[in-house]
């Protein structure tokens, strides 16, 4: 029995042996792929496109980004310039309260902001939405706590087919990844093909869009008595997701909160 062992021992353990070996060739072997990788494909600015360490935007493009941060207004999310106190809101809620509960966004709508959505929106840059909703979940973690469904602000069926996919799905899809949230994407839908909103008034935004979103009733159970997170690209005058609130609630959601990305701030208006 004792002198078979030497002989087994060394067939034994030669399994473990090449195990071993293939485990340290693989991994030399992905580590490789992965520098063969960067240099072919280096990492870019999400904003300018400039090579950059790790992902995200490049030191200059961060520096212009403005992150939107508190002190702001519990309702409409709009910055202030100094601290009034808690629960204070801004004019606009005041003189004009929208239908929805609040409003968040990451950053104001400037130049580097705008950049990011038309790259996500008209570029096919959906390389951007897991950055951009990263973002955004960072500033809507107060409503996203309490959200039971994040719906996005659905494209009409004939601009979805012509852009290919709806910019604010892409990024309720990385919100509700994020937060482990059901998305919901067919619950709201465009009923006409409303005309852009770039160039209109806040009057003429709010007449575009009027009676514009509904909610199929057999969807219906999705939204009934739900707790639900409005996710759109940019908040200008706040029509639309105004106009999408009102039709969740009319299908009885229990709530309705709205993230976006970027919003415009007054005094620093920019066509979108």
């Amino acid at each position: 029995m004792d002198a078979r062992a030497p002989h087994d021992a060394q067939p034994s353990n030669l399994p473990g042996r090449f195990r071993g070996a293939l485990a340290v060739c693989k991994r030399a072997l992905l580590t490789s792929s992965r520098l063969a990788l960067d240099i072919a494909l280096p990492t870019l600015c999400v904003a300018c496109r400039v090579q950059v360490t790790g992902d995200g935007v490049c030191p200059a493009c961060w520096a212009k980004l403005s992150f939107i941060a508190p002190p702001f207004c519990e309702r409409l999310g709009i910055p202030f310039v100094y601290d009034p106190g808690p629960g204070i809101l801004s004019m606009e809620a005041i003189a004009d309260p929208p239908a929805y509960s609040r409003a968040r966004a990451a950053v104001r709508y400037d130049d580097v902001a705008r950049t990011l959505v038309h790259g996500l929106k008209y570029q096919d840059r959906v390389d951007l939405a897991p950055t951009l909703g990263r973002w955004m979940v960072r500033a809507g973690a107060e409503i996203l706590e309490s959200a039971d469904v994040v719906v996005p602000v659905p494209l009409h069926w004939r601009r979805g087919w012509s852009r290919r996919y709806n910019q604010s799905g892409a990024l309720a899809t990385v919100i509700g990844r994020t937060v482990n949230r059901p998305v919901t994407g067919g619950a709201l839908v465009r009923t006409r093909p409303t005309p852009q909103q770039i160039g209109l008034s806040r009057s003429e935004r709010a007449r575009n869009v009027q009676g514009a979103f509904l909610v199929p009733p057999e969807r219906r159970a999705e939204v009934e008595g739900r707790r639900i997170v409005l996710v759109d690209d940019v908040l200008t005058t706040g029509a639309t997701v105004d106009a999408c609130a009102r039709a969740l609630l009319r299908a009885k959601a229990a709530n309705v909160d709205v993230l976006v990305f970027a919003r415009v701030v007054e005094g620093a208006r920019n066509p979108i």
